[in-house]
């Protein structure tokens, strides 16, 4: 099992920054993938980012490329997504999900696991707020 705990979210006004962390706990934590995820009021969760075991490899939604980037400190089981250019549209729920595995086939640029269903283990979620 693998626990994970979400932490910096708030408000923000359009065009700010926010890094979001995610405290990892239970198994090795740099045998697992880990994923952001969000979810706007009325939406489907979505993919937003993903980062390989060893930080090696990335792949972001496009919506996001070149304004979010994901990270990782396996020596403090610490996972980041920081997010810069903030726009109204972010705003959303955001959680951050982990599975077992190094990395993905055809990493980094094909193979990504971007589905909900692919990863086992869920943070409870962080509210993002980006006022215009």
């Amino acid at each position: 099992q693998v626990q994970l705990v979400e932490s910096g979210g708030g408000l923000v006004q359009a065009g700010g920054s926010v890094r979001l962390s995610c405290a990892a706990s239970g198994r090795t934590f740099s045998n697992h993938i880990m994923g952001w995820f969000r979810q706007a009021p009325g939406k489907e969760r979505e993919f937003v980012a993903v980062i390989s075991g060893s930080g090696v490899f990335t792949y972001y939604a496009n919506s996001v490329k070149g304004r979010f980037t994901i990270s990782r400190d396996n020596a403090k089981n610490t996972g980041y997504l920081q997010m810069n250019s903030l726009k109204p549209e972010d705003t959303a729920v955001y959680y951050c999900a982990a599975r077992y595995g190094s990395s993905w086939s055809g990493a980094p640029t094909s193979g990504a696991p971007t589905s909900r269903s692919e990863y086992a283990y869920w943070g409870q979620g962080t509210q993002v707020t980006v006022s215009s």
